[in-house]
Order: structure tokens, then sequence, then C-alpha cells
């Protein structure tokens, strides 16, 4: 393997030009696209390790309880005698109690409580409420895409410089409110952190981390090329890498059958008749079902770079992905009944930055009489369709891609708004194309 077509070696030349332009940079920001898998907080957590070293102060910003108790979590792993601050809210259950464990985390909802040490990490909800205190020198923002620009804003006064890192293709962030009256204007709230800052800073360095170490090669082509076609990237594995095998032979069933594709090619796609439907499908929901419960009977087992044995495939290891939570209720249900527990069953939004074997997808747009910008959103599928290390196989009515054909793009131009590249109704179709090249029909 030649060193530039070496993905490690890849990785390792942007990670040293973001930790160079953060530690030794001059610009009050530094951009760092990440696609899925891309050690997106392995740079957060070495960053912020050697920001602390440099004797720079740091605050993180996260944007969940979750994330922020993650790196915590991290960081007290690899550095055990750094202190960390955990910024909490007022809450009775505030943060995950594993870190009272750690030696080296103080935790507090007084940012004064904190003043002093190396890190202090907390939500940006919490840090909004953070005044009077001296500015820190740095911040790193962690999933930087998901922040809005209104919620940068509230902790901006809070830093000095910043590393924004984050996925540019994966859901946008979420307004309970509609932002129409905004659309176009250079301060729109709803617009996502990192859209919002590098269009008032057009000259921030900005980088991408260009492989991605949870896709294999059968899926970082498709998710690279239908999400991230201005930032490609490609698998840090190569075909042949990673396999997935069964100890029980097929039944011949149409749940079987799509198994076995997708063990061969990483993909698998299970095409019911096609059918208007209510939202929560019961064919599709007990399809969906049968796939993961066969699955496990058939003692699958999973093969990669991370050793030379198999590794059972086990509930844990799957993940059930779904565009609505009353359908992810609808197969939970569906899986009780199957005696099937342990598996990952949640929205697209819910499964954001997590990593599986195997995933189970319910196609957002299966059996539906038209196509939505909800169901078009391209973050909630490129989401849905990036989670797993070995196969995903998705569950699909016939028809879908009908259904865009008779649904195009309706959305209204706005001025001042950037197009957002590429729209729903395109990435649906590349994925579908490449779908039904591993499409097993069944008829429950």
């Amino acid at each position: 393997m030649t060193a530039a077509s070496d993905p490690g070696a890849a990785a390792a030349r942007a990670t040293d030009a973001i930790l160079g332009d953060t530690l030794r940079g001059t610009a009050r920001g530094v951009v760092v696209d990440s696609p899925p898998g891309a050690g997106k907080s392995t740079l957060v957590v070495r960053a912020a390790l050697e920001l602390a070293a440099a004797g720079r102060p740091l605050m993180v910003v996260a944007q969940t309880n979750a994330q922020v108790d993650d790196l915590v979590v991290r960081l007290a792993e690899k550095e055990p005698g750094l202190p960390v601050g955990r910024l909490h809210s007022s809450d009775s259950d505030p943060y995950d109690k594993v870190l009272d464990g750690l030696d080296n985390v103080r935790t507090s909802a007084k940012a004064a409580d904190l003043a002093g040490l190396d890190i202090v990490i907390s939500t940006a909800a919490k840090w909004a409420h953070v005044k009077n205190v001296e500015p820190w020198g740095h911040a790193i923002v962690d999933e930087a895409y998901q922040m809005r620009s209104d919620a940068l804003l509230a902790v901006a006064g809070l830093f000095e410089r910043a590393l924004f890192v984050g996925d540019p293709g994966q859901l946008d962030p979420f307004s309970i409110v509609g932002a129409d009256q905004w659309a176009g204007l250079t301060y729109d709230p709803s617009a996502s952190a990192v859209s919002t800052l590098l269009a008032h800073n057009p000259e921030l360095p900005q980088h991408r981390l260009p492989v991605s170490w949870r896709l294999p090669a059968s899926a970082a082509p498709l998710v690279s090329d239908a999400f991230y076609p201005y930032t490609p990237f490609r698998s840090g594995t190569d075909h042949g890498d990673r396999r997935l095998s069964f100890g029980v032979p097929s039944d011949g069933s149409g749940p079987d059958r799509v198994l076995d594709e997708a063990a061969e090619s990483g993909w698998g796609l299970l095409e019911l008749p096609a059918r208007h439907t209510p939202r929560t499908d019961p064919e599709a929901v007990r399809a969906v079902a049968l796939v993961v419960r066969r699955l496990l009977d058939r003692g699958g087992a999973a093969t990669s770079e991370r050793g030379p044995d198999p590794v059972p495939v086990t509930a844990e290891r799957v993940a059930v992905g779904t565009a609505h939570r009353d359908q992810a209720a609808a197969v939970r249900t569906a899986l009780a009944d199957l005696g099937v527990t342990g598996v990952a069953v949640d929205t697209a939004n819910r499964l954001q930055g997590r990593e599986f074997d195997v995933t189970v997808v319910l196609h957002p747009l299966s059996g539906r009489p038209d196509a939505t910008a909800f169901h078009l959103e391209t973050g909630r599928l490129c989401v849905l369709a990036s989670r797993h290390r070995h196969a995903c196989v998705v569950v699909c009515r016939a028809g879908v891609a009908d259904l865009l054909d008779e649904h195009p793009s309706t959305e209204p131009v706005q001025l001042g708004v950037t197009v957002k590249f590429p729209d729903g109704w395109e990435a649906n179709h590349a994925v579908l194309s490449h779908l039904a090249e591993h499409r097993v029909h069944w008829s429950p």
C-alpha cells in the first residue's frame, strides 16, 4: 500500500493539520467536517488533551448530556490525572453517575466551583446561563452542525478561539417553531452554528477528516457520493477486511435471503408489495422484526480488522432505525412478541453518533402516499444508512422511486439561503438505485 493510498496516513495528515491550526494558528475559529465514523470524538479528546498540556484552559461545548458524559469518560480514560470539570444543570439526575467514580472529575451546577480546572465540559444550553466569568482562551464545539446559530451566539462571549467539529451530512438543528421569517437573513437563528459562522467568516481554516473507520468498503462510496459530494471520504478498510457469516443456513424465506444478500454485499433491500399504508405499517414492522429475529437465530458472526476471530453479532450489536417514534414503538412491540430483547430501536435523531455491526432500517418513504420535506430530509436517510460496520438491511414497500418522481422537490427558493446539496430527492434516488442491485422481493 502506497503512502498516498494508506487511510491511516491520510487520517494522520489531516489530524496533524487540524491540531496545527488549533494550537499554533491565529484564526479565531477552525472548522472540521467529519463523515460518519471518522474519529470525531477521538479528535475532540486529543485536541482537548493537547490544549490542556500546553497550559491553555479549555471549555468544551456538546449538544446533549449524553455527549458531555461520554467525553468526560473518554478524557478520564486517556488522562486519569487530568482535572476535568463537568458543569451540569440543577435537575435531580443531571449526569451519568459513573462520573462519581472518577477521581479526577469534579461536578457542579456552578461554573465558579470549577474555575481553574484544565477542562470544563457542558451542554450548549447550560453554558448559555454562565455569566460573569473570565473568558476561556479556547473552546471546542462538538457536533457543531447540530448546534443552532442562536445557541452559538449565546455562548460566544465565553471564549476567545474555538475548534468546531461536526458532521455536515447529519440531521440539521431541530427547531420547534417555524423559521421562514428569518430565511436568507445573516442572523437566521435556525441555521446551524457552522453555516452562520462561515457566512460571516469565510476566511476561517476549514479541514475534513478523509476516512470513515466505521463504514465498510461496501458502504463508504455510496454514503460519500449520495450525502457528501463536496467533502468525499473513503473507508478505512478494504473489501474482504470484514466478513459477516451465519452458523445456520437459510430457510429460503425473504428475511433469510435478504440477510444472505447483506452478508455477501453489505446491503440488502427486502421489498414488500406496493401499497399505501398507515405510518406503522403492520406488515413492514413485522418484516423488520423477523429480519432481526432470523439474524440472531442464525448465529451471525462478524470478522474484521480488529482481530482474526469471528465475534458473535449479539442483540446489543444490532439496531433498528425508523423515521418516527410511533414506528419505533411498533417495532419494539413486534420484537418483544418474537422474544427479542436488547436491540436498539429508535429514530434517526436518537441513533445519531452510534455504531452497530448490523442495522435494519424501515425506509422513511415506505408505503407513503406523498414525499414530504420531513421524509426527504437528507440527514435522516444519511443517519439511517451510516450506522453499520458490516451490513445494512432496508425494509421498504415497492414503488418509492415512482413516488419520488410524482413528488419532485417543491421547496420554495429563498434569496440569500445556501441551497443544500444534494437535496433529499436526489439522495433518495441515489440510495434506491444502489439498493435495487440487492433487492429481495417478498410477499409475507
